[in-house]
């Protein structure tokens, strides 16, 4: 059988059901994917290392003669095997073993064994070594780097190693544009070669894979130009009467991101524009403007937010705006009662309801529009691709809903060019007029006391402020301040202070009275998880108190302090930290102090956590590359770009159109491998 991508592992000797569904844990289905399953390091067996050479924490290949094997008596029975070379002895301990194990090895004269040496008292040991016994002093090594893949529970190195030798055994197809022997080189590297060229292979691959992803994300784009979608062109200038209402003026930048929308919404062809806004910059206000335009021509938009809490303050913000305009709003969440669920839901399929606001419940089943012209998201990265298509596809048939994407998440612009080629981009880089500046403050959290005065302080001025912490109960487990402990030392030291506690466990009817009590200010200090991160908006709110403060990245400190500094007034920051912290913890809070550019805290994180983190895609089912590290090889975006352009360019040459072929073939998903220009 030759080897043939798409194929079902199944097809492979020795891969029945159990083993297919243990691989599918790993995202392996077809042989394709799993000959993209490759080593994540190798272990050098290229040389035997004298015991005089080895380092307590490494892993070596060793040989030398036998000289003692018994077993040892303590907390735990052993069998100690004691091998020595021209240059010293080290030790084999192996806790699970058999007569027959102890009899090979009293019987033989020699071992060769590779394992990580470690202290047992003062002799460095190998637990449980793979190994080899001779007679005789053993013959030279041949010498190899043998891979080391990533696993799951049930499926060993050894049956991964035999799964990917049966599989680069297989005839492979002739055309010399498909990478497989670039990857056959990387599972199975010949000996004699120096890790650097393992790396250079890798690196071209990855430039391969970010090609084919810029294509796709080309072909996406390319395949929404020939798709239909309702023509939003202006009516009645409700829009103007929106902005009559508002109280405030948009900033420059919100009016250019509001004219690329509404010029978007006047096209036939599916709008999917992405709006990053560093936190406070007036995206909503700026959707509200898309929402009117749809409902200008009798159409439905539905605003999907991540949590309840977000939803429930788009649907304050809404209505605020919109209610003036008799265009209604209703609200979608899980904490509706029954009877709530089946009138809101009836309003929406019968067209009543113009702007439907909600969580996931928004693409359930039984959620029935009646016209559904535009989808909003918000804050994207917490959603993955499926949920948002699930949401697109309840638009009329024939024809696909505008969407609208928003991020207060800043995305580094070498980011946003490689993973969101196929949308439009704007960017409100602007915040509105009289924003105070935001003072962070670095603190070890033995100075809590201090930072509990100065907060006491600014609420007796008539102020408000939110105490932050990564846990709602004490741990055994996680070092970190938690609401339970916090909350006892905030009633002691803050007597007279009104306080209020909010957390993800709450239901929804409580998190939404505790909000409005902390609107109305009858709540001076709210005690909170990160679940304040988004959708919080308390111009009052001058001062934060982050605790463990070095547990989180900062993309999300950038978020939380974000909800403070929203009104006119002076605003505080305080990052609480323990000690012992870890350069890149330092560095963090650092960047936190010196800036509050999303910008530029995005480019730090980036460089920090790398983009999973920083997109959130290790959560939401976004893109994630098998051999791209975007943090690694972020240097050849651009090559792969111009690379991708030039092959959507000369597709009439057919070598170039059979290199983009190949390259399709090899990363991209079935559906996705077609681009017609």
């Amino acid at each position: 059988m030759t080897f043939s991508p798409d194929l079902p592992v199944t097809h492979l000797k020795g891969v029945g059901p159990k083993l297919a569904a243990t691989l599918e844990r790993l995202g392996i289905y077809r042989l394709v994917d799993l000959l993209l399953h490759l080593p994540y390091r190798y272990q050098d067996r290229t040389r035997i290392t004298p015991a005089v050479e080895i380092v307590p924490g490494e892993a070596y290949l060793v040989q030398g003669q036998i000289i003692n094997c018994q077993i040892l008596f303590g907390k735990r029975r052993s069998l100690n095997v004691v091998v020595e070379d021209q240059t010293g002895r080290v030790s084999l301990r192996f806790f699970h073993f058999s007569k027959y194990q102890q009899a090979n090895f009293k019987a033989a004269g020699y071992v060769r064994a590779f394992g990580e040496f470690r202290f047992f008292g003062r002799q460095l040991t190998a637990a449980h070594p793979e190994y080899e016994l001779f007679d005789a002093e053993p013959p030279a090594i041949e010498g190899e780097y043998l891979p080391v893949y990533p696993a799951t529970q049930g499926l060993a190195q050894s049956r991964l190693r035999r799964l990917q030798e049966t599989l680069c055994a297989m005839p492979w197809p002739q055309d010399e544009g498909l990478p497989y022997s670039k990857l056959q080189f990387l599972h199975r590297p010949p000996a004699g070669i120096e890790l650097a060229e393992i790396e250079t292979i890798r690196q071209a691959l990855a430039e391969d894979e970010l090609t084919a992803y810029y294509l796709v994300m080309k072909g996406r784009a390319l395949r929404r130009m020939q798709s239909n979608a309702p023509l939003l062109e202006q009516t009645s200038g409700r829009g103007r009467e929106l902005l009559a209402h508002l109280g405030f003026k948009l900033t420059q930048a919100q009016a250019r991101v509001t004219a690329e929308i509404l010029n978007d919404l006047a096209k036939p062809v599916p709008m999917l524009r992405l709006v990053q806004g560093d936190v406070g910059s007036g995206k909503t206000v700026v959707a509200a403007f898309a929402a009117v335009r749809a409902a200008e021509h009798g159409c439905q938009t539905a605003v999907m937010a991540p949590t309840e809490l977000l939803a429930e303050q788009h649907f304050i913000n809404f209505s605020n705006w919109l209610a003036p305009l008799n265009i209604s709003v209703v609200l979608l969440t899980g904490g509706l009662t029954a009877a709530e669920q089946r009138q809101r839901l009836a309003a929406v399929e019968q067209g009543d309801a113009l702007v439907i606001i909600g969580t996931h419940a928004l693409f359930q089943r039984r959620v029935v529009f009646n016209n559904l012209a535009l989808s909003i998201v918000d804050e994207q990265h917490r959603f993955g691709v499926h949920q948002r298509m699930a949401l697109q596809m309840k638009g009329d048939q024939g024809r696909q809903p505008h969407q609208l994407i928003m991020t207060a998440t800043p995305i580094p612009r070498t980011l946003t060019m490689a993973l969101y080629a196929d949308m439009e981009v704007s960017v409100i880089d602007e915040l509105p007029r009289g924003r105070q500046p935001i003072t962070t403050h670095t603190v070890d959290a033995e100075r809590r006391a201090e930072v509990a005065a100065l907060m006491g302080t600014n609420i007796a001025r008539g102020q408000q402020g939110y105490w932050v912490c990564n846990l709602i109960d004490v741990s055994d487990e996680i070092d970190a301040m938690s609401l339970e402990a916090l909350e006892p030392i905030v009633a002691d030291s803050l007597r007279q202070v009104r306080y209020g506690i909010l957390h993800g466990r709450m239901s929804s009817d409580e998190k939404t009275q505790v909000m409005a009590r902390f609107k109305a200010g009858d709540i001076q200090l709210l005690l909170a998880t990160t679940v304040v991160e988004v959708g919080v908006d308390v111009p009052n709110a001058t001062h934060m108190v982050i605790e463990n403060a070095e547990r989180l990245g900062l993309a999300q400190l950038h978020q939380l302090r974000g909800r403070v500094g929203r009104g006119n007034l002076a605003s505080h920051c305080y990052l609480l930290f323990s000690s012992g912290l870890s350069q890149a913890a330092k560095t963090r809070l650092h960047a936190m102090r010196d800036s509050q550019d999303g910008f530029y805290l995005a480019e730090q994180d980036l460089k920090l956590r790398g983009p999973g983190d920083v997109l959130g895609t290790r959560q939401s089912g976004e893109q994630s590359f098998r051999i791209a590290d975007l943090t690694e090889h972020a240097h050849l975006i651009s090559t792969a770009m111009q690379r991708g352009e030039r092959m959507l360019a000369n597709l009439a040459d057919p070598k170039e159109e059979a290199r983009m072929r190949n390259l399709l073939l090899t990363w991209a998903p079935a559906d996705d491998r077609q681009i017609n220009v």
